[in-house]
């Protein structure tokens, strides 16, 4: 099964923005979720219908739809700017 992946204005804005040796890296990480929206070290968040994934000091958050297979990235960040 393979999902879709959307990025929310707000998750793509944080992309763009990021340096070059980061956006790469995030870019695949966000597009992988398409084979394996669960991978190993992903965490579901507390208080929300969420999950987060580590690359490097940045977080990408997103939320599951398997009734549809639609992964929809909410948000992506630096790891002190993410929570907030």
């Amino acid at each position: 099964m393979v999902y879709e992946v959307r990025l929310k204005r707000r998750a793509i804005k944080s992309l763009q923005s990021l340096p070059e040796p980061y956006y790469t890296r995030i870019k695949a990480a966000v597009y992988a979720l398409a084979q394996n929206p669960r991978p190993s070290g992903c965490k579901k968040l507390k208080g929300r219908d969420a999950y987060r994934i580590r690359v490097a000091d940045y977080r990408i958050i997103y939320e599951i739809s398997d009734r549809i297979l639609v992964v929809e990235v909410v948000d992506l960040g630096h790891r002190k700017d993410i929570y907030e």
